[in-house]
């Protein structure tokens, strides 16, 4: 049997309008992206049994399986525990148009949770970035606030 294909051959289908939906981001997001968007901060959710922290707050604790409801106010700040610097240009899904590049994505431990939080980090010179540095999240303006991610410009590197 050959791996080759003649995508001639192959059925297409064209699209010639958009296909706009919606989904919710559930009970937990809206209290996480409401707390962003009215009050520019951070909230997570803890486990009743392990005490664990997770940041954006999630319905179910992974190693307990407990149902998460309690609420906890978080700060802006954490932790970089890895980042990556990336070069190659792409279309964000977020906003269909290419991010400029460079641009470093990082794994944030927000100061309070246990878990980690992706997102860009302000720098893109690798020589001035390093695992265990602070950084702080940097908000849009209140008028720009959406209830999304992007209401997240970046997070600067504090130390």
């Amino acid at each position: 049997m050959s791996t080759e294909r003649n995508y001639d051959e192959q059925l297409t289908v064209k699209f010639t309008y958009p296909m706009p939906y919606r989904w919710s981001v559930g009970e937990h997001g809206s209290v996480f992206f409401n707390e962003i968007k009215k009050n520019r901060r951070f909230v997570g959710v803890r486990c009743p049994s392990c005490g664990m922290v997770y940041v954006p707050p999630r319905r179910v604790c992974g190693p307990c399986f407990r149902e998460l409801d309690e609420i906890v106010p978080l700060t802006d700040e954490g932790t970089i525990v890895a980042f990556s610097t990336v070069n190659y240009p792409f279309l964000d899904p977020a906003t269909g148009v290419q991010r400029p590049i460079p641009y470093t994505y990082g794994y944030i431990r927000l100061d309070g949770a246990d878990n980690i939080f992706s997102h860009i980090i302000n720098e893109t010179d690798v020589s001035k970035i390093q695992v265990g540095m602070k950084v702080k999240a940097v908000f849009r303006e209140p008028e720009q606030m959406q209830g999304n991610i992007q209401d997240i410009k970046h997070f600067d590197i504090i130390g």
